[in-house]
C-alpha cells in the first residue's frame, strides 16, 4: 500500500502527526504487504502553523499513483481550496482508492470534488464552510462515506488513524496500535456502530 501524505504551508502538524502515527504502524507490524509513504506538496520545503520545517519526498507527484492520499487541514486550507493550480494538482488524487482527511482537510477534498453527495465531518469551526461541498456534514469523529474517510478537527486525527488501521486489517492490529500509542479513546470494534456515513 503506497500512502501519500499532502503537507502545505501553514498545516497544523498534529493533523498530519496523529495520523501518520497511527497508520505507519501497518508497516512496523506488517500488517500489510509493501506499505510505503511519501510526503507531498507544491514546494521543496513546507514550514506548519508554528515555525517546524519538514522536507518534502515528491513535489506535485501524480496523486492518483498512491493507494491512499491523505490531506490535513490547517488555516491555509480555507483559500487554498480557491487556488487553482493546487486543486488542479488535489484532483490528480480521483484514481487513488482511499481518500482521506482530518480537519480542514475536508475542504481541499470537497473543492476538487470528491465529496460531492456525501456524509463528511471536519473541525467544529468548519462545518458551515464544508456544507457546500457534500451531501451532508457529520458532527463526529470519524466518517465514512463509500472509500472517502473524513475525521473531525485536530486530535480526531489518531482515531482516524486507528479507524483506518482497523478497516484495512482487522480488530487485532487496531488493539494492537492503539496499546503502542497509550491512546485508550478510540473504540476498537465500533466500524459500523458509532462512525456514523459507513456503507
Amino acid at each position: 500500500m503506497r500512502m501519500a501524505f499532502v503537507l502545505f504551508d501553514g498545516v497544523t502538524s498534529m493533523d498530519f502527526v496523529g495520523f501518520y502515527e497511527a497508520i505507519t504502524w501497518l508497516a512496523i507490524l506488517k500488517a500489510k504487504e509493501n506499505v510505503s509513504w511519501t510526503f507531498c506538496a507544491d514546494k521543496a520545503e513546507v514550514t506548519d502553523d508554528r515555525g517546524l520545517k519538514m522536507k518534502i519526498d515528491e513535489v506535485l507527484p501524480d496523486l492518483g499513483k498512491f493507494d491512499l492520499v491523505f490531506l490535513p487541514g490547517g488555516m491555509p486550507t480555507r483559500k487554498l481550496r480557491f487556488d487553482e493550480a493546487f486543486m488542479g494538482w488535489i484532483r490528480t488524487a480521483e484514481a487513488a482508492p482511499y481518500k482521506v482527511s482530518v480537519c480542514t482537510g475536508a475542504l481541499l477534498l470537497g473543492a476538487a470534488g470528491f465529496l460531492e453527495g456525501k456524509k463528511a465531518t471536519t473541525n467544529s469551526s468548519a462545518y458551515e464552510l464544508l456544507a457546500p461541498y457534500c451531501g451532508e456534514v457529520v458532527k463526529a469523529r470519524v466518517v465514512r462515506d463509500g472509500h472517502i474517510v473524513t475525521g473531525g478537527g485536530v486530535t480526531a486525527s489518531i482515531d482516524l488513524g486507528l479507524y483506518m488501521v482497523e478497516w484495512l486489517t482487522n480488530k487485532d492490529i487496531a488493539l494492537q496500535v492503539q496499546e503502542k500509542l497509550e491512546y485508550p479513546y478510540y473504540q476498537v470494534g465500533s466500524l459500523s456502530d458509532i462512525y456514523m456515513g459507513t456503507r
